[in-house]
Order: C-alpha cells, then structure tokens, then sequence
C-alpha cells in the first residue's frame, strides 16, 4: 500500500511537471511568434526605407535637370532680352522714317483736297448739265437716259450733222399730219391675241392629228376584232344550226364591194332535205329556230353570266320546241331566264315563277321548283 501511495505521488509530480513544461513551450512558442513578427516588421521597415532612399534618389535626380533647365533658360532669357534690344532699336529708325513719311503725305492730302474740291465743282457742273440735257430729251423727244444709251450709235460723232438730220426728221414727222399715238399698244395688243389664237389653232391641228391616228388604230383594230369574230360565229352558227335542225347548213356572209363595219349580213340556212335558199323563203318556224341558232352561236362565241329570253319560241310546235329546250339545257355557264306561255319549255326549267291576281288590286306571285308543290309568295 505505501508503494502505490508512493507511485501515485510520484506520479502526480510527473503529471505536474508535464504541465510546467508544456506552459514553458507554450511561452517560448509565443516568444518565438513574437520575435517572428518582430523580424516581419523589421524586414517591412527595411524595404520602406529601401523605397524611400529610392526616392530620394530619384528627386535629386529631378532637382539636378530642375537647375539645369533653369540655366538653359537663362542663358535663353539673355539671348531673347538681346534680341529684343536689336528690334527695339530696329523700330525705333522705322518710327523716324514714319514721322518723314508722315509729313510727306500730309502734304500730298492738302494737295489732294484741293483737287478735290475743284473736281467736286465741276462735277456738280457737269451733274447740273446732264439734268438738263435728260430735261431736255424728256421734254423734246419724250425717252429716257436709260432708253438713249440703248439707241446710242458711237458712229455719230458729228454733232452738226446731227443737228441737221434732228431737223429733216421733224420736218418729216410734221408732214404726216396726225399721228395715232396708241398705234404701238394696239399693235402689241393684236400680235398677243394673234400669238394667242396661232398657238391654239397649232394645237388642234396637233391634236386633230393625234385623234386621227387613234381613230385609225382603233378602226384596224376593230376591223380586225369583227373579223375574228364574226368567223367564230360564223363557225358556231352552222353547228348549232345542225344540232337544232338534224343536219343541213347555216351559213354567215357579209354583203360584198361595203365597208366591213358597214356591210350587211347575210344569213342563208338550208335545212335538211331543201335547197339553200334565202332566210325570206323559210317558214315563221324556220326563221325563228335560224334566229335562236345565231343567238346560241353568239353566246357560244361570247359566253354571258346572265341571259333573258322573252318568248323567243312563241312561233315554234313542240318538236322544236322540245329541241329549243334541250339545246338550252347544255348551257351550264349562262344563268337564262325565260319569258314563255309554252308548256314544253316549263318541263325543262329548274324553277317555275308565275304572277296572278285572284283578287281585284291582289297580285300574288307563285313560285315552283320541279318536283316541289306550289308556294304562294
């Protein structure tokens, strides 16, 4: 038992100088920080002073081109001040020969004024003169300055002569008793309204000219638009002739030794089984299903959205009748509407409109669709 009691305490003892020798490191690693940071601010003092001592250097450096500059530009200052000397010495001459030349010219004005005041008396002479003499043309002759220096001659020198001429002409003028004074203004007023009426008489010529040549295109052109035309339905009509017919010939002729805008037609129409004969020789039946054949050749050549037809097959029996309608029926492209009594026509219509009065001052207007009952509108 004292052995353990003895190990503990010294034991403990160990313990504590483990403790004092790690606060001990712990101090002397504080110390060594510190002389760490001491050596830092030393080394960073160091280079401060390296910098500054740079510095310096560098201002001396400055300083030293300062004084030398300041040497140049004296030395600069004394040669600009010599300089200057010279000039101010170089002026001062300029300035006495100015006085001279002063004085000199001073003289030449008072010698000049007094031209001057003489010549400004003659002109006011010679001013006075010329007011007279323009008071004189104006008066005399009635022109301006400005209208005798436009009619001047330079070849008229001989004032003499002038004189002479002046006085055979007022002699002349004289002797033609009395003149019209509004014979220029009367003169000028015609020539503008003859200008005036000249230029309007040129341009309806021009443009009789212009009409002319476009009356002439569009006389060819529909020279040439009737004869294509006319061959087309030429063409169409004995077609439709033969379908509405069962065979023969329908035919187109324009009327010989006539102009082709102003010839007449010529329809002859043979139908099957008789001679080719004038559309005068046919029956009322003939000529109408030859009429109704030219008007589908038309409509053939020229194809119209809308078509009213007013009782065209009035004069026909029913077989042509019943060949009108079929015919009619191949026309999907023109919209017809048909005025007829005929029953055989109604069979081929898509609608059927018929107008009544049952009562006196009542119309009513009845309205059928094949295969539909009557409506009453």
């Amino acid at each position: 038992g004292d052995l353990v009691k003895e190990r503990e305490i010294a034991l403990e003892k160990f313990n504590q100088r483990i403790e004092f020798e790690g606060q001990e490191l712990s101090r002397v690693e504080g110390e060594v920080r510190e002389s760490a940071d001491s050596l830092k601010e030393l080394e960073e003092s160091v280079e401060d002073n390296a910098r500054s001592l740079e510095e310096c250097r560098q201002n001396i450096e400055r300083l030293k081109a300062t004084i030398e500059a300041s040497y140049q530009a004296e030395k600069d200052a004394d040669e600009r001040y010599n300089s200057m000397i010279a000039e101010r010495e170089k002026l001062q001459k300029g300035q006495k020969e100015l006085f001279v030349k002063r004085e000199e010219l001073s003289e030449k004005r008072t010698s000049l004024d007094a031209e001057i005041a003489r010549l400004s008396m003659r002109r006011d002479q010679a001013q006075s003169s010329l007011e007279s003499q323009i008071n004189y043309m104006w008066n005399e002759y009635e022109i301006t300055l400005s209208h005798a220096q436009e009619m001047r001659d330079p070849e008229l020198t001989d004032a003499s002569a002038m004189r002479k001429t002046i006085s055979q002409l007022k002699d002349a003028i004289r002797n033609l008793g009395d003149v019209n004074v509004n014979a220029i203004e009367d003169y000028r007023v015609l020539m503008e309204r003859y200008t005036f009426t000249k230029t309007q008489h040129d341009d309806l010529i021009e443009a009789e000219k212009e009409l002319q040549g476009i009356i002439e295109e569009l006389d060819t052109a529909m020279r040439r638009q009737f004869e294509e035309k006319f061959k087309e339905i030429s063409v169409e009509f004995d077609k439709v002739f033969k379908e509405l017919f069962g065979g023969g010939k329908g035919t187109l002729e324009l009327m010989e030794d006539e102009d082709i805008l102003e010839a007449g037609i010529r329809i002859i129409a043979q139908p099957p089984g008789k001679k080719l004969q004038n559309m005068n020789l046919l029956s009322g039946g003939e000529k109408t299903m030859t009429a109704i054949a030219l008007m589908f050749a038309v409509l053939k050549a020229k194809p119209t959205p809308f078509c009213i037809l007013d009782e065209v097959e009035a004069a026909l029996d029913e077989a042509n009748i019943d060949a009108f309608a079929r015919y009619l029926r191949q026309f999907t492209d023109t919209q017809f509407a048909l005025i007829t009594h005929q029953k055989a026509t109604m069979e081929y219509a898509d609608v059927l409109y018929g107008v009544t009065m049952p009562e006196q001052g009542i119309t009513r207007v009845l309205s059928l669709k094949l295969g539909d009952h009557f409506d009453i509108d």
